[in-house]
């Protein structure tokens, strides 16, 4: 009987690791995006790009915020997928050119 129990126990086990469906994914790369957008103030028309997955905790995204000047600016939003928290860290500097 435990002989027969075994292959449907392994089965049972690994439902919950199988990966989430394609529409959770999307929805929580959704959810990363409007989080994070909504961290940005000011002029200017983000482009926020998600990390697909994240890590094992946060989901990632980089924000590029185009200036009315002309120029931009380069943000990191790390959003915690317990808390559902997103947090904005503060814009890059710009690379500085190379000297020839």
């Amino acid at each position: 009987m435990l002989r027969l129990l075994t292959p449907t126990l392994i089965t049972l086990l690994a439902l919950p690791a199988a990966a989430s469906s394609d529409d959770a994914w999307e929805a929580f790369r959704a959810e990363v995006d409007s989080a994070c957008r909504a961290l940005i103030a000011g002029p200017g028309e983000p482009t926020v790009e998600v990390e697909p997955f994240g890590s094992v905790s946060y989901g990632v995204a980089l924000i590029t915020l185009a200036l009315p000047e002309g120029a931009s600016e380069r943000y990191a939003c790390i959003f915690d997928k317990q808390s559902r928290a997103a947090e904005l860290a503060g814009p890059f500097p710009e690379p500085e050119a190379e000297s020839e």
